[in-house]
């Protein structure tokens, strides 16, 4: 992985789907020392235990023809939606505290779903964007793959 350059009062935003991190560096711009601001956690747990029913059938509207609806995925769901609570999160802390630039810190999935729900505002202050799982690493473990 390439060095990625985390300006000195940065936030490095690490996420997936069901956790997020607000990470500042605090130390200057050659170094990287990395401190947590936020933790988001969401609890979504299997769509086996978050659907109450079997999918639904379809009637054709001409003729006896009958298909299965495809069955929802909850956990799908709840996933985008919490990539866009968290990416409302990250507009409001970066302008309550003035933030110049952010890194985001993400596997791929999880950076579609962020770029698609960050506001403008945050796509302007955005200085890089690594496609890696990073979430449930310790600090000193994704400073290391950072630096």
């Amino acid at each position: 992985m390439s060095k990625v350059h985390i300006p000195h009062d940065a936030i490095a935003f690490v996420g997936n789907g069901r956790k997020a991190l607000f990470l500042r560096n605090h130390a200057d711009d050659q170094y990287l020392d990395l401190k947590t601001e936020r933790v988001f956690v969401d609890h979504n747990p299997p769509t086996h235990e978050q659907g109450t029913d079997r999918p639904g059938r379809a009637f054709a509207s001409i003729g006896p023809g009958r298909s299965a609806l495809e069955p929802t995925d909850w956990h799908d769901l709840e996933e985008h939606g919490f990539a866009r609570a968290v990416a409302d999160a990250l507009e409001t802390y970066v302008r309550q505290h003035s933030v110049k630039a952010v890194v985001i810190i993400a596997p791929p999935r999880a950076l579609a779903d962020l770029r698609r729900a960050c506001h403008e505002s945050i796509k302007g202050c955005i200085v890089a964007e690594v496609d890696k799982e990073l979430t449930n690493q310790p600090l000193d473990e994704i400073e290391k793959h950072l630096r």
